[in-house]
């Protein structure tokens, strides 16, 4: 699975902020997003992507993904950095 992917990459960008920011820099090279997540929260970075034509991996929880990024706290969406 993709999400193994982000446990092992050196350059991480967590949480819907960072996140838009690496895609909207043209950095992020995989983006995930929390099933779970408030639509109201990540639509931003959906939107972005859709019109960048990235592939938004989904994660089914946001506890999921954040133990996937190596946090201790849940995460809304992460993405890898180039």
């Amino acid at each position: 699975m993709s999400l193994s992917k982000l446990k092992k990459a050196s350059q991480t960008a967590i949480g819907v902020n960072e996140s838009l920011k690496a895609v909207e820099e043209g950095a992020a090279k995989m983006v995930f997003i929390a099933q779970d997540a408030d639509d109201h929260i990540v639509e931003p970075l959906k939107q972005k992507c859709n019109e960048l034509q990235l592939d938004i991996k989904y994660v089914t929880t946001m506890k999921e993904l954040g133990q996937a990024a190596g946090i201790e706290v849940n995460a809304t969406s992460a993405c890898i950095i180039d």
